[in-house]
C-alpha cells in the first residue's frame, strides 16, 4: 500500500485524465439537476439550444483569455473531426437522449446510456489501436455493474404501463450512447491523437470551443422544426405543459450550461486526451451514482440500501481505474 501511494505521489500528473473524468461526472450530475428543473419551465429543446449558445460564448471568451485569439490555430483536418464530434455527440446524441427520456423515462434511458464506455472501448480499440489492460477491463466491468445495479432498481411506486414507443426509445437511447462515445472518439482524433504529425496536438479547451460552435450550428435545423411544430400547436389551441417561471428556467439553464457544456465537456476532453478512451468514458459516466445524495436531500427522494451499495461498487471500479498504473507496477516482478 505504501509503495502504491509513493508511486502516485511521484507521478500524480499521470492521473489527470482520471481526475478529469470524475470531474466530468460531477459536472453532468449538476447539469442534469439544473436542466431537469429548467426543462419543466421552458421546454427541453429550448434548454438544449440555450445551453449551447451560452457554452459557445463562455468557451470563446475563455479561449481568448488563455491563448490571445478568438479562433484556435487548428488544421483543416482537426476542425473536420471536431465539427463531426459536435454534431454527433452534442446535437444528434443529446436530441436522441431527450426523446428517449420521453419514450422510456429517465431510469431505463440512464441504464442504456451506461453502455457508452463499452462503445468507447471498442471504438478506441478499432480506430486508435488502444489496448486495455486486464485491470482496466475489470475496473470498467465493476463500475458498469455498480451503476447498472443502481439504475435497475424498481421504484417504490406502482409501475406504469409500457409506452407504445418502447422499442423506439430503446433504439434512441442506444444511439445516444453510441453517439456519446463516438463524439469523444472524434474529439480525441481532432486533438491530434492518431495523426502522424504530433505537432498538431490541440489543447482540450480549444477543441471544446470548436466542438461547441459546430454543435450549435447543427442545432439550428432541430430548433427550426421545434418552433414550427410549437407554432402549429398554439394555433390549434394546444398549450405546452409548463410549470414555474420562464425567467427562472433560463436562470437554471445558465447554471447548467456552466457546469455541463462549458466545464463538463472541457473536462471530458481532458480525460480523453490523458486516458484511454474506454477508461475516460467510464469515468465520465458516474452521474447516475453521484446524483443519489442530491436527490435525497434536494428532492427528498428515498435512497435505498441497494442504491448505496451500488454506489460503493461503482466507486470501487473507479479506484481500480485511477490506480491502474500503480497496481501494474506492483504486479510486475522486480
Amino acid at each position: 500500500m505504501l509503495t502504491m501511494l509513493a508511486a502516485i505521489a511521484i507521478d500524480w500528473s499521470a492521473y489527470a485524465g482520471q481526475a478529469a473524468g470524475i470531474g466530468t461526472s460531477l459536472g453532468w450530475t449538476g447539469t442534469s439537476l439544473f436542466f431537469s428543473a429548467a426543462g419543466r419551465r421552458i421546454g427541453a429543446t429550448t434548454v438544449n439550444a440555450f445551453r449551447l449558445v451560452l457554452a459557445v460564448v463562455f468557451c470563446g471568451v475563455t479561449h481568448r483569455l488563455m491563448f490571445g485569439m478568438w479562433w484556435p490555430d487548428a488544421t483543416g483536418e482537426q476542425v473536420l473531426f471536431l465539427a463531426a464530434s459536435g454534431l454527433v455527440g452534442l446535437t444528434i446524441g443529446d436530441q436522441a437522449l431527450f426523446t428517449a427520456f420521453v419514450d422510456l423515462g429517465p431510469r431505463l434511458s440512464t441504464l442504456l446510456m451506461t453502455t457508452s464506455p463499452l462503445f468507447a472501448a471498442v471504438f478506441g480499440w478499432l480506430v486508435l489501436g488502444e489496448k486495455l489492460s486486464w485491470i482496466s477491463v475489470a475496473g470498467i466491468t465493476v463500475t458498469l455493474g455498480g451503476i447498472g445495479w443502481v439504475v435497475l432498481e424498481k421504484p417504490v411506486s406502482v409501475l406504469k404501463p409500457r409506452s407504445p414507443l418502447y422499442v423506439r426509445g430503446i433504439l434512441l437511447a442506444l444511439i445516444a450512447s453510441a453517439c456519446q462515445a463516438g463524439g469523444l472518439l472524434l474529439s480525441k482524433q481532432g486533438m491530434g491523437h492518431g495523426m502522424a504529425d504530433v505537432a498538431v496536438t490541440m489543447d482540450p479547451q480549444a477543441a471544446t470551443f470548436v466542438r461547441m460552435v459546430f454543435a450549435l450550428i447543427g442545432m439550428g435545423p432541430v430548433l427550426g422544426v421545434y418552433w414550427y411544430r410549437e407554432r402549429g400547436r398554439r394555433r390549434a389551441g394546444v398549450l405546452p405543459n409548463r410549470t414555474g417561471s420562464p425567467a427562472a428556467g433560463y436562470l437554471l439553464a445558465t447554471g447548467g450550461a456552466v457546469v455541463g457544456p462549458y466545464l463538463g465537456v472541457w473536462m471530458s476532453l481532458v480525460a480523453a486526451d490523458r486516458a484511454p478512451l474506454g477508461v475516460a468514458q467510464t469515468l465520465c459516466s458516474l452521474s447516475p451514482v453521484f446524483v443519489l445524495p442530491f436527490v435525497r436531500y434536494l428532492h427528498k427522494e428515498r435512497v435505498s440500501l441497494r442504491a448505496v451499495l451500488g454506489a460503493f461498487v461503482a466507486v470501487g471500479g473507479v479506484v481500480m481505474l485511477i490506480f491502474e498504473s500503480a497496481l501494474l507496477r506492483m504486479s510486475l516482478p522486480s
